[in-house]
């Protein structure tokens, strides 16, 4: 199973994205600083992958062995000062790596449950990095069963012979193994279902190019790479069945912050009758957060639109304007698969009621 990275002698490793499929690099990560560099650069994307990687970030945030408290010039909340700079380390440390990327709801929810955790680890006298590194590799597995929860979910609602579009990469690579929509398009192939996947290039960065179309490759599940302004067209034509994405976010009212171009996809997809689905852990909510127009949207490098490996490909005097994601209201979106169940509209009841423990379809 591809996984993005891996923990081994007191390092992360990371398998650079960037370079693929070209070139499968593993970089080594010993400190925060490094995750948070790594996040912030593209090595690692997808918002369950940046989530884990914070989650071992907190850890290297930390020496492996932390000197025990002695009992002596204890500070407010009981704490060692020694464990209290540990901490301060911490929240030094979450801040770096919540800064990263700030649309993705995984990577604050990884930070402030290390954080959490390491609160009441510290309150205890014990040792914040094993602590901190045994939990970060137990939600690294918890994410994986909860892909392939989902992905089992997911291939529920498809049938042999659809051809289904996905947008971006939301597979084992934005992960920690599986995938989300990918994960479904994986879990309905094991099943035995004759699919078809067509993934859109996905402009600036080419992660459907580079990224989707070679997980893809690798297990053997047909692939057809199309140009992101031809999905409409297809759909026009009555070539594709469904159309399943990962999310980055996703409000309490079901509106869906993803990778840019993904609201147009939804859009033709409801003209067209087509189902528009959503795969997403639980992780990935934002139930504090009422509607999507309160997600905060990253804007990147322009250069990652101007430039091509180095090399400008547009006049000097233009400029570019380069939003990572999008928003994709509720309205028009058909399913939310969770590794919980199904959730369906109105989302602002059936989320609440998966998050809370309700019936697998909602």
């Amino acid at each position: 199973m591809i996984s993005p990275l891996y923990w081994d002698d007191g390092a992360l490793y990371m398998l650079d994205q960037r370079l693929l499929p070209a070139d499968e690099v593993w970089l080594k990560m010993e400190s925060a600083e490094d995750v948070a560099r790594a996040i912030r650069d593209m090595v690692i994307r997808g918002a369950p992958a940046i989530g884990l990687a914070a989650a071992y970030g907190m850890a290297l945030a930390l020496p492996e062995r932390v000197v025990e408290p002695d009992g002596e010039d204890e500070v407010r909340g009981g704490l060692d000062a020694r464990e209290q700079e540990n901490m301060n380390h911490l929240f030094e440390a979450a801040r770096r790596l919540e800064g990263a990327r700030p649309t993705a709801a995984n990577l604050s929810w990884a930070v402030r449950r290390q954080l959490e955790f390491a609160s009441d680890i510290a309150a205890e006298g014990g040792d914040l990095h094993k602590a901190l590194l045994e939990r970060a590799q137990q939600m690294h597995r918890e994410d994986v069963e909860a892909n392939r929860a989902i992905g089992g979910l997911g291939a529920g609602l498809l049938r042999d012979g659809d051809r289904v579009l996905t947008h971006c990469n939301a597979g084992a690579l934005a992960t920690g193994g599986h995938g989300t929509a990918l994960g479904v398009f994986r879990s309905a192939f094991e099943s035995g279902l004759n699919i078809a996947v067509y993934a859109t290039e996905t402009r600036p960065y080419l992660q459907g190019a580079r990224l989707t179309a070679w997980e893809l490759v690798r297990d053997g599940i047909p692939v057809r790479l199309i140009v992101d302004s031809a999905a409409a067209f297809l759909m026009a034509r009555g070539e594709i069945d469904a159309v399943i994405t990962g999310a980055d976010r996703i409000a309490a009212n079901g509106d869906v912050a993803n990778k840019i171009g993904t609201y147009p996809l939804a859009l033709a997809a409801r003209e067209h009758g087509i189902p528009f689905y959503v795969a997403a852990p639980m992780s990935t909510l934002d139930l504090e957060l009422p509607e999507g127009r309160g997600i905060e949207i990253e804007v990147r490098s322009g250069e990652e639109i101007t430039h091509f490996r180095g090399s400008r490909m547009v006049p000097e005097m233009a400029e570019a304007v380069n939003h990572a994601f999008d928003i994709t209201p509720h309205e028009i979106v058909s399913a939310i698969i969770t590794e919980k169940g199904i959730a369906r509209p109105p989302f602002a009841e059936s989320l609440t009621h998966l998050f809370e423990g309700g019936a697998e379809d909602a």
